[in-house]
């Protein structure tokens, strides 16, 4: 596998998907002020437009599109593709939480969050694979969770879907690497976003329980998304293949290679800051991420 040399931002093209708040929208002001012109994805085109309006310097477009809506992908792309025919970055940050157990989240519930969480990362990954495989150096950025790393009780759907894009990031990464492509799986814990008001709780599960948790998890949302999103792209730049951002995703990390099958029974023996904050957020519809 070869070495690729450090990755070059000024004058290439990056589309970042849930570029409208969070870390996609701080990825976007780090990328402009590295000198990368951008094409922006979300479905919130109010607040899409206004992060845009904020950028000066790069070239910025804007899609508003829905990524639960994966079969509108093909034609999203090839719109990409033909107004920007070098695109050196993607960075798949958009995603959505939904809370409840397995029994309480219903089959459409969980195909809602797979679209959005893998398909959709999946897909515009296909659809822009060839021009990024045109632009030698280029990189994708998948941005998983800390619940890709573990599985807390109350979060099957997310973590399936986040598990799936650590694994088509770690494949796909060893695929690319002596084509000149790299690949970035990132792991964020309790970043400061607006998941805690957008996320999504299962029919089946209690108002009161639901309500109850998304104000208690709003609490542990504490990193900055700004420091946040400058770790990827340092990251990004040294072409590193995982990076983990907060201690919320390091030490459930090592918990997890270190007692791979009984880490949640250990991080309830450590306190309130390993499992008992995870397992609070289970039934809010809550997530570690944007």
């Amino acid at each position: 596998m070869s070495q690729l040399p450090r990755f070059t931002f000024r004058g290439g093209t990056a589309v970042v998907t849930g570029a409208a708040s969070g870390m996609g929208e701080q990825v976007a002001y780090g990328l402009a002020r590295r000198g990368c012109h951008l094409v922006l994805l979300d479905r919130d085109a109010e607040r899409l437009g206004a992060v845009a309006s904020r950028i000066t310097g790069v070239d910025v477009d804007t899609v508003v599109v829905d990524l639960a809506d994966v079969a509108a992908l093909d034609g999203v792309a090839a719109g990409i593709v033909a107004d920007h025919p070098r695109v050196t970055l993607l960075v798949n940050n958009a995603g959505v939480g939904l809370g409840g157990t397995f029994d309480q989240v219903s089959a459409e519930e969980f195909d809602w969050v797979l679209a959005v969480n893998l398909r959709a990362p999946v897909a515009l990954t296909r659809l822009l694979l060839p021009t990024l495989l045109a632009s030698p150096g280029s990189h994708v950025v998948n941005v998983s969770s800390l619940f890709g790393l573990i599985g807390p009780p109350g979060q099957t759907a997310y973590s399936t879907s986040k598990f799936g894009l650590r694994g088509f990031s770690e494949s796909l990464r060893h695929e690319l690497a002596d084509r000149g492509v790299g690949v970035t799986s990132v792991h964020p814990g309790g970043i400061r976003t607006r998941i805690a008001e957008t996320a999504r709780v299962a029919a089946a599960a209690s108002e009161a329980d639901a309500e109850a948790g998304k104000a208690g998890f709003a609490k542990l949302l504490t990193y900055p998304a700004d420091k946040a999103a400058e770790q990827i792209l340092a990251g990004v730049e040294k072409r590193k293949g995982r990076v983990l951002i907060a201690w919320t995703a390091v030490v459930p990390d090592l918990l997890a290679r270190l007692f791979p099958t009984s880490y949640m029974a250990v991080m309830n023996r450590l306190g309130p800051s390993t499992a008992r904050n995870a397992q609070r957020r289970a039934p809010t519809g809550s997530t570690p991420r944007p």
